[in-house]
């Protein structure tokens, strides 16, 4: 049996509640840290500094890039990316690696990726792109989609998760359901209880994730 835990770092309660009622609690936990990646950040370093676990992973609802994640699947993260972190300039955005500050980019430990697709099966695997606000029109959502032609989903936490995580030295996947598209912002077009309902379904999988 594995010593320590699965840590699964959620944004909002509804989140970790459809998660908890089925994890093993000596297999994997799960806690709310809060909204966006300042946020994710933060309660996942106070966490991990606070209690021991194997690995980490960032969970919970998100927007699907038309074409790429329909509303209801599942999106494995190949890397989160923090989409909002950089500079504009006349020609266009220009993101931290450019400006020579660091990356904007983390991969998801492989052997988790590998893991929950096998688990998954039906989850696309994709890059998750992490954004402070949220895109809410057509433009934006235009305008991501050619940046980052691998991106399947866009949340507000992973690549905070996945920064603490790396400061931790532990492995990092981050898995969303999508609740709606990537575009014009409607509410009453989104789909939050089929997008639950994959998280709920999806957990057998994580209590068996190494």
């Amino acid at each position: 049996m594995t010593a320590y835990p699965l840590l699964i770092v959620t944004a909002v309660a509804a989140e970790a509640d459809a998660f908890r009622a089925h994890l093993d609690p000596d297999r994997a936990v799960v806690e709310a840290v809060g909204v966006g990646p300042a946020a994710a950040a933060a309660g996942t370093a106070r966490l991990l500094a606070t209690g021991h676990y194997r690995a980490v992973l960032s969970a919970g609802i998100a927007g699907g890039f038309p074409g790429r994640a329909p509303v209801g699947s599942l999106v494995i993260a190949t890397r989160s990316i923090a989409a909002d972190l950089g500079a504009e300039s006349p020609d266009g955005f220009l993101p931290i690696e450019e400006l020579g500050f660091g990356s904007s980019a983390l991969d998801a430990d492989p052997t988790l990726v590998k893991a929950l697709g096998t688990a998954l099966p039906e989850a696309i695997p994709g890059e998750i792109l992490t954004l402070a606000t949220v895109t809410g029109t057509a433009e934006t959502a235009d305008r991501l989609a050619t940046r980052f032609p691998l991106a399947a989903a866009e949340a507000m936490e992973g690549y905070g998760v996945a920064v603490a995580a790396s400061g931790a030295g532990l492995p990092f996947a981050e898995l969303r359901a999508v609740s709606n598209p990537v575009g014009p912002r409607d509410r009453a077009a989104w789909r939050l209880a089929d997008a639950f309902a994959a998280l709920r379904a999806a957990t057998p999988a994580l209590n068996a994730l190494p």
